[in-house]
C-alpha cells in the first residue's frame, strides 16, 4: 500500500513539474524565425509596393512604423525567456499586418487621366459643335445630350458637399462617360 501510495504521489509531483515547465517561459527558436521571416517578406512587400506605386509614400511610412513597433516587441521577446504565447501575439500581429499590405497592394490602381468634369465639359463641347456643323442629327443629338445630363446630374448629386466618390461609382460614372465619347466619335 506504501509503495502505491508512493508511486501515486510520485506520478503527481512529476505530472506537475512537467506542466509547469510548459507555462515557464523559455526560448522558442521555431516561433523567433517564423516571426523573422514574416518581418522580411512584410519589408520586401512594402519596398516592392512603394519602388512600383502601389502603395503610396503616406502608405508605406505608416506600415513602416507598425512594422517598426513589432520589430521592437520582436527585440524584447529575444533578449529573455519569453512565454509561447507572447510569440503567438507577435506573430498574429505580424500577419495582420501583412494581410493590410496585402489589400493596400491589390487594390485597382487609380489610373490618373482626365478628370471627369473636364471630361464632362469636352463632351458637352462635342455635342455643342456637332450640332452646329450639322454632324451630329437633332434625334441622335438630343438623346446624347439626355444621357449627357444624366451623368452630370449624377455625378453632382455624389460630390457634393466635397464627397469623394466610391471607386465603384467613379467607375460606373467613367463607363458611361466612355459610352457617349465613342457614340459621339461616330459623328466626327
Amino acid at each position: 500500500m506504501k509503495n502505491e501510495l508512493f508511486t501515486t504521489a510520485l506520478m503527481v509531483a512529476v505530472l506537475a513539474l512537467f506542466s509547469g515547465c510548459a507555462a515557464m517561459p523559455q526560448t522558442w527558436p521555431d516561433k523567433e524565425r517564423n516571426a523573422e521571416n514574416k518581418m522580411v517578406v512584410i519589408q520586401e512587400k512594402i519596398g516592392d509596393g512603394l519602388r512600383t506605386g502601389a502603395l503610396t509614400p503616406d502608405q508605406s511610412q505608416m506600415f513602416l512604423t507598425t512594422l517598426k513597433g513589432v520589430r521592437t516587441d520582436y527585440t524584447a521577446l529575444t533578449s529573455k525567456p519569453a512565454r509561447r504565447g507572447e510569440w503567438n501575439s507577435l506573430n498574429v500581429r505580424l500577419e495582420r499586418l501583412g494581410n493590410e499590405i496585402d489589400r493596400a497592394l491589390f487594390r485597382p490602381m487609380r489610373i490618373e487621366g482626365p478628370r471627369t468634369g473636364d471630361r464632362i465639359v469636352a463632351l458637352q463641347w462635342t455635342i455643342d459643335d456637332g450640332r452646329v456643323s450639322g454632324r451630329l442629327p437633332a434625334g441622335e443629338g438630343r438623346e446624347v445630350q439626355y444621357r449627357l445630363d444624366s451623368v452630370r446630374r449624377d455625378y453632382l448629386h455624389l460630390t457634393e458637399g466635397g464627397r469623394s466618390m466610391s471607386y465603384e461609382e467613379e467607375a460606373d460614372i467613367s463607363r458611361r462617360l466612355d459610352a457617349l465619347e465613342m457614340e459621339l466619335n461616330l459623328y466626327r
